[in-house]
């Protein structure tokens, strides 16, 4: 493993390289890009083979501690307290256990922390990061984020009452599930604000992108993101990738992962494991209706398509954010290349890449569409023949497992990414009965919920952050030297 002083740079090659809390704080580059590590640290075999039967926070603070190492603060004792800390919340001893379903098929049960969403094991990383990070640095930040269903309620648990933070989630009205909704909305904690856009979750992400992509607004506000834009958010789940493989016998054997995936973030996640070293046999990536990437995979085009509703909300997603990463790759990290790219599809709403770059991904992806009949049926399938009740997106990376097996020695990964309770209509639908919710969370349909609604316009949605900015400012009587008293800027 490397130990010098890791930079980050953007997808686009126009803003400057950065350093790890930088980058963190950051969130999307200034020119519209996304931070990725300027080389990969590699693993040896035997470093893979000390992750052996290592409690989870401690493989996480090994499999971190290359792309932190030499920043200010973040010494090894700092970090591995982080980790620590950042499970302890989680309700399995194994923090993510390994269900075996079938004969060399596995379900890596991602639903153990405090919101029942695989966005916890990276997202309580992230708060506790932003807490000292800031501390240090004597600063504040207001943090926006847009949800498809799970990073939001994620997001508000990890930064709900931090002092140094004021917390902004958009979500689609109207196409999150009731429990997915509640989760964020009856967090009343008054640094927390919760907003229904009028539109799509793509709209979501356009507006987000639009406040990083003011540099006047950014500034002034102290602008920074949870979402998967953020570099730190991926590097949280690179660790389980690690962590499962390692169970399952590497360094020694390959491991493939099926990966149920709409911003593309989760399967970016066990790619940059395999270019760490880990030996990832291949990744399935896998689709519902919403398969611009399935698509992509098939003919090497890039095409969007309308946001359609689906049993598995969290993946209705078109313009998949994360997936330019990977293009970086492909493209031979060839930002000014990739940013023409980028922009040309965002304009002509297609993009083809190359034949050997289209061949290059092909050699380590595998595509999968799983629409809502094959949604149900597996996971009334998989109730009968295991008695595991798996949640839509569980379903959807099941049912993907199953078909993109590439050699059957290889012990195949399913990731399931949410407890079955978050989409209770879904799973009665399929095994005849609605799961109940954990304890701590027995009485969510109870609790009285706080939101506001905000039409998918990106000045109106300024105003709205600004406005809540100066009133929480008056009520706290911070200074603008917080970054939180703010103007309305101008207009991705």
């Amino acid at each position: 493993m490397r130990s010098s002083i890791l930079r980050y740079v953007s997808t686009r090659g126009r803003a400057p390289a950065l350093g790890f809390c930088d980058a963190l704080l950051a969130g999307l580059a200034r020119d519209g890009g996304l931070y990725v590590p300027e080389s990969w640290p590699r693993f040896s075999k035997d470093d893979i083979r000390a992750l052996a039967g290592l409690p989870y926070h401690e493989v996480a603070t090994r499999v971190m501690e290359p792309f932190v190492a030499g920043e200010g603060g973040l010494d090894h004792d700092t970090l591995a307290r982080i980790c620590r800390e950042s499970y302890v919340r989680f309700e399995h001893a194994a923090v993510a256990p390994l269900l075996q379903l079938a004969p060399n098929l596995w379900l890596l049960e991602l639903f153990h922390g405090p919101t029942l969403a695989f966005k916890d094991y990276a997202m309580q990383l992230l708060g506790r990061l932003f807490d000292h990070v800031l501390a240090e640095r004597k600063s504040r930040i207001t943090i926006v984020g847009a949800t498809s269903g799970d990073t939001g309620s994620a997001a508000i648990e990890a930064c709900r009452d931090r002092s140094a933070i004021e917390i902004f989630i958009l979500h689609p009205k109207g196409r999150v599930s009731e429990v997915q909704r509640r989760q964020m909305t009856t967090v009343l904690s008054p640094n927390v604000h919760n907003i229904a856009i009028e539109g799509t979750f793509d709209d979501c992400q356009d507006l987000l992108k639009g406040l990083f992509n003011d540099g006047t607004f950014r500034d002034e506000v102290n602008l920074s993101g949870v979402n998967s834009i953020n570099w730190a958010r991926v590097l949280g789940q690179i660790v389980y990738y690690f962590y499962a493989a390692v169970a399952l016998g590497a360094p020694e054997r390959e491991i493939a992962f099926a990966v149920p995936t709409g911003n593309f973030g989760n399967i970016y996640a066990g790619f940059g494991a395999k270019q760490m070293g880990l030996p990832v046999h291949h990744l399935a990536l896998v689709t519902n209706r919403n398969d611009i990437l399935s698509r992509f995979l098939e003919s090497g085009t890039l095409a969007l398509g309308s946001v359609e509703p689906s049993l598995s909300p969290s993946m209705d997603i078109q313009v998949a954010s994360n997936f330019e990463r990977y293009l970086f790759e492909i493209y031979g990290r060839d930002g000014a290349a990739l940013a023409a790219d980028m922009e040309a599809f965002r304009r002509d709403r297609s993009l083809t890449v190359t034949k050997s770059r289209f061949e290059e991904a092909r050699h380590f992806f595998d595509g999968a569409r799983v629409d809502d009949d094959e949604t149900v049926a597996t996971i009334g399938r998989m109730y009968e023949e295991t008695g595991e009740v798996l949640d839509p997106h569980s379903a959807v990376a099941v049912a993907g497992a199953e078909r993109c097996r590439r050699n059957e020695a290889v012990p195949m990964v399913a990731i399931a990414t949410a407890h079955p309770a978050k989409f209770p209509d879904a799973v009665e639908r399929a095994v005849g009965f609605r799961p109940e919710l954990p304890p701590s969370l027995a009485d969510l349909l109870k609790r009285p919920e706080r939101a506001a609604t905000v039409a998918n316009d990106l000045m109106a949605l300024k105003a709205f952050v600004a406005t809540r900015l100066a009133e929480r400012a008056r009520a706290n009587d911070i200074g603008a030297e917080g970054g939180v008293s703010v103007g309305v800027g101008n207009r991705r």
